[in-house]
């Protein structure tokens, strides 16, 4: 039988029989392919979003876009604009770039003034009229120029912006290892790690890729803006599942080193206080019995009369571990802009004496900066709104911490395209919105972010043009003559000097204010080579 089979399937009359039974399918199957497509395609003419039936007037709404992860940003990202040095500043040349943001649940029903008007209220209303007629606010990628359009579900907002950047310290970031498995650096202080808030091109992300081509990097762990030292990425996803796994299983020692004011007490110190996130858009954590089991092991090394240099060990991974412990031990970091703030009180924190709610802290806090135009130092904009009341939305999250102030999302993947702003570029008013595929400040946060993303990425690369000493006509930000930062704003005293795992170890050199007969006057910003 089976012969028969086999001489049957060889013989040229099966073959023809064969082939014109393929083709006569074939050609069924297109000509029924065509035609369901062609259905579909006169039912996409007369549907809207989600299939129903378009009335008369009715606006059509495309559905989402698929999200896609695995988009890094890349060369059309990194060209977007260049950098200056100047005064020892890394500066960022204005370029016009594309916020967009997809309709919440919320704004369904509204128009799109309404929205503005009580979510994005960082800019006046005027701005956005005057934006709109200059064809800057797009709806599913179509100019509006009447703003009281209604919104519906999958709306894709859009708003061309004119974008400024702070300004981070010149110092050129020093590669420690680049293996082919992980790449190592001593990141300075002032520069993130990736792009959040008010900042793109100013982040270790982006000046890897314009300045030496490295691209689809894996978060292994963070470091604060503010915070110095060695900073992992893995190169592969494999290295990238094997160290997550080992921190995860708090397999890494960490060691860093920090100047506190005062004088520490000698011998070893530990700190098991529990830690509670306050605030997840600044950033802002203190010492609670409700907060997450914690454990820190300090040593002093020196003191020069007015302030201690500290070994620090963190036992756990809690946001700002090292900084709300020495805080609650009364030595609190220098240059410190949270946990050295007099908002915390008389006591500033020490002990755990704090005569405020969570959310006159974070108000307190708030305004103490916005008087000193230092909200820079918080990471968020200066005319941020609604900030004090965002402790009240946070909930707790299971998502594994770093020691030293920012917590890391474990699921090796890479880091990719996301900007998570609202259409204005700017916070809304009632909802925290710096939350990125690996978010900036604490990616502990369980906030609805305004944008589908990067660390939840729509895929979409998102366009930036460079206008190289250009005024833009409705840019608040162009109408400011800021004074450079000073070293006080871009230097906290707190550096990563050491990560060791089962096979590997990979530190710094100890940085110059840790020298046991340094002083503050002494320091000035590094010139940019």
């Amino acid at each position: 039988m089976e012969q028969e089979a086999v001489a049957e399937v060889n013989s040229p009359e099966s073959e023809e029989k064969t082939t014109t039974k393929e083709v006569t399918e074939s050609g069924k199957r297109k000509s029924e392919e065509t035609g369901d497509a062609e259905k579909k395609g006169r039912g996409k003419k007369r549907r809207g979003a989600g299939g129903k039936k378009l009335r008369p007037g009715e606006r059509y709404v495309p559905p989402p876009q698929k999200r896609n992860p695995g988009v890094s940003f890349c060369k059309e990202h990194f060209d977007e604009t260049d950098y200056y040095f100047d005064g020892g500043l890394r500066k960022v040349r204005p370029y016009y770039f594309d916020f967009k943001t997809y309709c919440k649940g919320r704004w369904i029903g509204k128009s799109l003034l309404e929205v503005f008007k009580h979510e994005f209220r960082a800019e006046t209303m005027e701005y956005y009229h005057r934006a709109a007629k200059e064809g800057r606010i797009r709806l599913n990628d179509t100019p509006v120029e009447d703003l009281s359009v209604v919104l519906r579900n999958n709306d894709l907002m859009k708003n061309t912006v004119h974008r400024h950047e702070p300004p981070v310290v010149g110092r050129p970031l020093e590669v420690l290892v680049d293996d082919g498995e992980v790449l190592v650096i001593n990141k300075p202080a002032s520069i993130p790690v990736h792009p959040c808030g008010r900042f793109r091109h100013n982040t270790v992300i982006f000046i890897l890729g314009k300045e030496r081509g490295i691209s689809e990097l894996h978060t292994v762990h963070r470091l604060d803006r503010l915070t110095s030292g060695v900073l992992m990425f893995a190169r592969t996803l494999e290295t990238s599942q094997k160290l997550d796994q080992l921190v995860r299983d708090r397999q890494v020692e960490k060691e860093y080193v920090c100047r506190v004011e005062g004088d520490f007490p000698d011998g070893e110190l530990v700190c098991e206080e529990p830690i509670l996130v306050v605030s997840f858009k600044v950033g802002l954590c203190r010492v609670d019995p409700k907060g997450k089991e914690s454990r820190t092991v300090f040593q002093r090394l020196s003191f020069n009369g007015k302030t201690s240099v500290v070994r620090c060990l963190p036992l756990t991974g809690r946001t700002h571990q090292i900084r709300v412990h020495l805080q609650y031990l009364g030595f609190p970091i220098l240059n410190d802009p949270i946990y050295g703030s007099s908002a915390w009180g008389p006591h500033r924190g020490k002990g755990g004496q704090v005569d405020k709610s969570n959310e006159e802290l974070l108000q307190a806090l708030v305004e103490e900066h916005r008087s000193q135009e230092s909200l820079l130092l918080l990471d968020i904009p200066d005319n941020a709104v609604g900030i004090e009341q965002e402790s009240e939305k946070n909930k707790t999250s299971e998502k594994v911490e770093t020691s030293d102030g920012t917590s890391e999302l474990h699921t090796s993947g890479e880091i990719h395209q996301s900007d998570t702003q609202g259409p204005t570029g700017c916070s809304s008013g009632s909802e925290t919105v710096d939350k990125v595929s690996q978010i900036c400040t604490d990616p502990n946060a369980n906030n609805t972010s305004l944008e589908s993303e990067a660390d939840q990425s729509t895929g979409n690369l998102t366009k930036a043009t460079t206008q190289p000493e250009t005024r833009d006509n409705l840019c608040s930000e162009c109408k400011l003559d800021r004074a450079d930062p000073t070293e006080k704003e871009l230097i906290m005293y707190l550096h990563a000097l050491r990560y060791k795992g089962p096979d590997f170890e990979y530190s710094t050199r100890s940085p110059d204010w840790a020298k046991e007969d340094w002083v503050e006057t002494e320091w000035s910003l590094p010139d940019a080579d």
